[in-house]
């Protein structure tokens, strides 16, 4: 009893420190005694570092090993209970059954609110804590969220996961979500939040051995921000290494793992973890070891804790670094070190201390979908909400207005979950919302799909649905009855849904390769509710389904499977017979109505998605001809679009008076949706990547230099559909007064930005005020057209003016200098910009930065090929499996460039060299066919780019500056090189 009345006290203590700013380095409890611990590692009051060497000193090797893997198995001679690394929580906890659904990670940026984001955080750190109350085993408080993956191109099938094409703003989006996951507690932690997935993951083609090559501008400028952001300011405590490969290193062997993320931001108290399977994938997928053993060596000394593979079967784990440990590649220190790392988090969580000391051991199931939960999605998807147009005033509706609207769409009444969502404990769709607000009467639907029969070539039968969603698809009709009645969804690319008028469920293909009419909507791993028509030369058709690549043939009992390899026989064809045209049905409503509203947009688990990127960013042509059609019925026609990323809807933007965008928004979409329409909340949702109007203004998806790709509003040129940062209000925003602090920027100084902002309209609304940076001088290397330095969004009254207050840093202007490997601020004037968004700046002022002249190069210093300044049709490898980066050919003339050299009369170079089959690297001086020419290296053939050879070389001597081109020839690389006098 005194133990606990002591705990007791000094938790409170806890508590009012941390209230006055104080943090207790370990939870505030009695000093132990030694009668009151079997072990010191279940003491609170020593430091975790204490505990955890405690703990690991009585762990055997055996046991060590069993705690390597994600399903971490109870100790129960030393009362150490089974964890589980991994809960999803995205955007609410997922795959556990009913939670709350709040909008998209995607949609949650399109906020610009911290302290929101930071709210709903927290609520999902609530709930994750609800379902550990009831299955604390089962459910872990690791959770593997949020996603800070770029969105550096828009086909990316996980657009959807990630918050934007900005570093700075998913950054702090990131570390705004990470904190409320994490808690307010000094010491405990709500939840572990662990960042997803570093790095440079932004393709989903090959993603298992695909290499993202990245130099060491957009290395250190773009890729890593976000990861440092989140993890320096103490908001995340772990970190999950992506799939793919950088500079054919696969990232779970990144270097940086440790040398960046965990010496020079984490600190103590920080774990890394697989993705699932990625262990084996480095065998199976990479090619990059012939053994486990040493993938799994490899893993542990890159900085990998705890290892997510094969499900929750551990063996091949347990195999692997048991193997490894008897062939030496690692040793029992090695796992001390991860195991450390581990439990540092471990008991970060509480689950070894009394649960007097932990605020979140009290939260319990209560809290899932908890009315407080509930009015926080429908805030989130209100203010994720973007108004992209709104010509005439089109919006707002009025609800007093006696007039009839006429909803139309497949999302006009339909929420659709994706990856990553939980399951939605109630679903308002806009329908019944808008139906609601101004009575049933008043509203009409038509969801705009076309309605089909299909009959069996051979048979003559029509294929049916049973009602109960148990019986399988049959061509055993005489006549089209409603059983025999289909849905057709196209979603483009020519997938298609089908989904039953018997029952209302979509058709799924079965394990036995049956299509049963059974599921609510497509889901899955595997999709399995999606089809392709193939016409036939006789005018027939083919049907395909998707999941296993199969086409559907009639049986003699006239039951279908997907079991054909291709439609070889009458058996497998179908004729088609139209029962309504959803376009002809969609346009009486238009024409009836007084105002037409169209939703369209993507089904999260179609055509761009975890494993599939989209081929183009195009709206779904039946989508854009049912718009066209509406449209041209109603003129007062308003586009809504729902979807996981941009869409270029250059029509649209050309023809329809209003369009509203809005992320899969949860449970509360409808209601949310129907607010902003109808004016009871002002749209101030702001885009966070730049919408294109064709994919010709994108580079290849596996081009990851933004810089001379020209992604991103950071560094495009042209003119985008609508640029990032965008959002109309219903009011209007006046900027004023703009004013800093001073003229100049000192070395690591600072200067206070304040701009007044006055709502000069009639309604209540939110602006979102950007600060921009841009260089008003010739800079050494290309700077960024424009670049996000802070935001704030702010609530403003009619006529109510604010002072938006901004503090830049001089190290906010810094870009990587690769002559020294270091950040740097040039010296010269800036360009302070605020404004609305990247395209609608309001107001400008100069100011003087004090910074560095950047100096000519001297490549008399060995310098590092990747750190050149210009490159063409080279790609960025890895120098060894333990090394760093080097420099390969990837086309033929490739070149790389280093600007800005100064050469005093230099007569040799020496160079660090390999090829497979012999080669050649040029030297010329100002252009790399027409320059002149200074000297060649000879490139001998080493069987591989990795095997280097150091070669000599004599230089015509060169005197002044000039820029000097590597020019390849045949499959070479080079990792460094030196000129000499």
């Amino acid at each position: 009893m005194l133990k606990t009345v002591r705990i007791i006290i000094l938790g409170a203590m806890c508590t009012i420190l941390s209230a006055a700013g104080f943090d207790p380095p370990q939870p505030a409890a009695a000093k132990s005694q030694a009668d009151e611990y079997e072990y010191p590692f279940q003491d609170p009051s020593l430091p975790v570092q204490k505990r955890v060497s405690d703990l690991l000193s009585r762990l055997t090797l055996e046991e060590k090993v069993s705690l390597m893997h994600q399903y971490q198995p109870a100790v129960p001679r030393l009362g150490i209970p089974a964890f589980k690394t991994g809960t999803e929580a995205l955007h609410g906890v997922a795959w556990l059954g009913e939670a709350t659904v709040f909008p998209q990670a995607f949609g949650l940026a399109h906020t610009w609110d911290r302290y929101l984001i930071k709210q709903i955080g927290s609520a999902v750190g609530d709930e994750v804590r609800g379902f550990h109350h009831l299955d604390p085993a089962a459910n872990g408080v690791n959770v593997w969220a949020p996603v800070v993956d770029l969105l550096r191109d828009p086909r990316w099938g996980r657009n959807e996961e990630g918050y934007s094409e900005d570093p700075f703003l998913t950054g702090e989006i990131a570390t705004a979500y990470a904190s409320g996951l994490r808690g307010d507690h000094p010491f405990y932690l709500k939840t572990v939040p662990t960042l997803k997935h570093f790095l440079a993951y932004n393709n989903e083609t090959d993603r298992g051995f695909s290499s993202s090559s990245i130099d060491p501008r957009n290395m250190h400028e773009y890729y890593l921000k976000p990861f440092e952001t989140a993890i320096s300011k103490k908001a995340a405590y772990g970190l999950m290494p992506a799939y793919n490969s950088v500079n054919d290193k696969p990232a779970i062997l990144s270097p940086l793992l440790d040398s960046t993320v965990k010496r020079r931001w984490a600190g103590d108290d920080f774990f890394i973890v697989s993705d699932a399977f990625d262990p084996s994938g480095i065998v199976n997928d990479h090619k990059y070891y012939d053994s486990h053993e040493k993938a799994h060596a490899h893993a542990v000394k890159a900085g990998i804790d705890n290892f997510t593979d094969q499900g929750e079967n551990p063996e091949l784990t347990r195999n692997a670094l048991t193997g490894a440990l008897k062939q030496g590649l690692i040793s029992e220190k090695d796992l001390n070190q991860a195991l450390a790392n581990t439990f540092s988090i471990r008991f970060r969580t509480g689950e070894f201390d009394p649960d007097e000391l932990n605020p979140y051991s009290r939260l319990t199931d209560d809290v899932i979908n908890s009315p407080k939960h509930q009015l926080l999605a429908k805030k989130a998807a209100e203010k994720a909400i973007v108004l992209l147009k709104n010509d005439q005033d089109l919006l707002p509706f009025n609800a007093r207005k006696n007039e009839s609207i006429a909803v139309i769409g497949p999302f006009g009444n339909a929420l659709y979950e994706d990856w990553y969502s939980g399951t939605m404990p109630y679903r308002k769709t806009p329908l019944d919302e808008i139906a609601d607000k101004i009575g049933k009467d008043r509203v009409s639907f038509a969801e705009g799909l076309e309605q089909s029969g299909f009959k069996s070539a051979p048979t003559g039968k029509f294929v049916t649905a049973g009602r109960d969603g148990k019986q399988p698809l049959t061509a055993a009709a005489d006549k089209l009855e409603k059983s025999a009645a289909f849905d057709a969804a196209d979603w483009g690319e020519s997938i298609f849904t089908l989904r039953a008028q018997a029952n209302g469920l979509y058709v799924s293909l079965q394990d036995d390769g049956r299509l049963i009419a059974d599921q609510k909507q497509p889901n899955g791993r595997t999709v399995k509710e999606t089809f392709q028509f193939e016409q036939q030369s006789d005018g027939t058709f083919a049907i395909k389904n998707t999941a296993n690549g199969k086409y559907l043939t009639a049986g003699k009992d006239g039951t279908l499977t997907a079991a054909a390899e291709k439609p070889a026989t009458a058996a497998e064809k179908f004729s088609k017979t139209i029962i309504k045209s959803g376009t002809d049905e969609a346009v009486q409503l238009a024409k009836s109505a007084d105002k037409a509203i169209v939703f369209v947009g993507n089904n999260p688990y179609i055509n761009g998605r975890e494993t599939e990127d989209r081929k183009d960013i195009t709206l779904p042509p039946a989508q854009e001809n049912l718009l066209k059609a509406v449209s041209k019925a109603n003129t007062n026609t308003v586009l809504v679009v729902t979807s996981s990323y941009p869409f270029a809807l250059n029509w649209a933007k050309a023809h329809i008076p209003a369009i509203i965008y809005s992320a899969h928004g949860g449970q509360e979409a409808g209601s949310a949706l129907a607010d902003i329409l109808y004016g009871d909340v002002n749209p101030g949702g702001r885009l966070t990547q730049t919408w294109h109007t064709s994919v010709k203004e994108l580079p290849d998806l596996m081009n990851y230099d933004i810089i001379k790709g020209k992604r991103t509003y950071k560094y495009f040129v042209g003119k985008p559909l609508f640029p990032f940062g965008h959002g109309l209000s219903y009011t209007a925003f006046r900027y004023s007064d703009l004013s800093l602090s001073s003229d100049s920027i000192k070395k690591d100084g600072s200067v206070t930005i304040r701009v007044n902002v006055t709502n000069t309209g009639g309604r209540k609304g939110d602006e979102v005020v950007q600060l921009y940076t841009s260089p008003l001088f010739k800079t050494r290397v290309k700077q960024p057209n424009l670049d996000l330095k802070d935001f704030q969004r702010v609530e403003l009254a009619p006529k109510e003016t604010k002072t938006v207050t901004f503090k830049l840093k001089q190290t906010d202007l810094a870009f990587w200098d690769v002559t020294r490997e270091t950040f740097a601020v040039e010296r010269g004037p800036y360009r302070i910009s605020v404004g609305s968004s990247a395209a609608d700046i309001r107001k400008t002022k100069r100011i003087f930065v004090q910074g560095e002249t950047i100096r000519e190069r001297n490549l008399r210093r060995k310098t590092n090929a990747e750190d050149y300044d210009d490159y063409k049709g080279v790609l960025i490898t890895e120098e060894s499996k333990y090394g760093g980066d080097a420099v390969k050919s990837s086309t033929t003339n490739a070149w790389i460039a280093y600007h800005d050299v100064r050469f005093k009369g230099e007569k040799r170079i020496e160079a660090k060299v390999a090829s497979s089959g012999a080669g050649e690297i040029g030297i010329f001086l100002d252009h790399p066919q027409k320059g002149k020419q200074i000297g060649s290296l000879k490139v001998p053939d080493t069987s591989g780019l990795q095997n280097w050879k150091t070669v000599k070389a004599s230089v015509r001597k060169s005197t002044g500056t000039h820029r000097v081109f590597f020019v390849f020839k045949g499959k070479v690389a080079i990792d460094s090189f030196q000129f000499e006098r």
